[in-house]
């Protein structure tokens, strides 16, 4: 729970600036504990933690990684979603691709068959981050979400573990 307030700002940021996410409002911190609680055990979340090299202070949250529940239902229960957040100010550093490489490792041993990315359809950085992976795309959903008073898409990917 330590982390619960860097993470928060870390997201915050994108709800309120981009649309990388279709929340709409900021969490608060009582939202982000409960997050922060939901993203424990089976469905980690991973931290990126300033050392001295990137001219951080040491210790600090440079970004973070999670695992969710794809679907309520539960044969969908060995398909997860998965997301990855950087910090604006630590991005070119190749934090995203160590997150992302670390939460599809944590999806493996928490015994997961299946991983997805539904990324929003502008964000090309985020897509070829996860092919770089081995994620492949599975399909496009068309003006889905309206945020800032733009129609997006979500490009859905999928990686599978086994």
């Amino acid at each position: 729970m330590d982390d619960a307030e860097a993470i928060r700002a870390i997201y915050n940021v994108e709800v309120e600036a981009s649309t990388v996410t279709f929340d709409l409002i900021a969490r608060t911190e009582a939202e982000q504990r409960a997050w922060m609680e939901d993203h424990s055990g089976a469905y980690p979340c991973l931290v990126a933690v300033a050392t001295s090299e990137e001219g951080f202070e040491p210790g600090a949250i440079l970004g973070y990684a999670s695992l969710s529940p794809f679907r309520d239902r539960p044969a969908y229960a060995t398909t997860v979603e998965n997301s990855v957040y950087v910090d604006r100010q630590a991005r070119g550093l190749g934090l995203g691709k160590q997150l992302l490489v670390a939460i599809v490792d944590a999806a493996k041993n928490q015994g997961f068959h299946s991983v997805i990315a539904r990324i929003t359809g502008h964000n090309g950085l985020s897509v070829t981050l996860h092919q770089q992976v081995g994620f492949e795309t599975v399909g496009i959903e068309r003006e889905v979400g309206r945020k800032h008073g733009v129609w997006l898409d979500v490009i859905e990917l999928q990686l599978l573990l086994d």
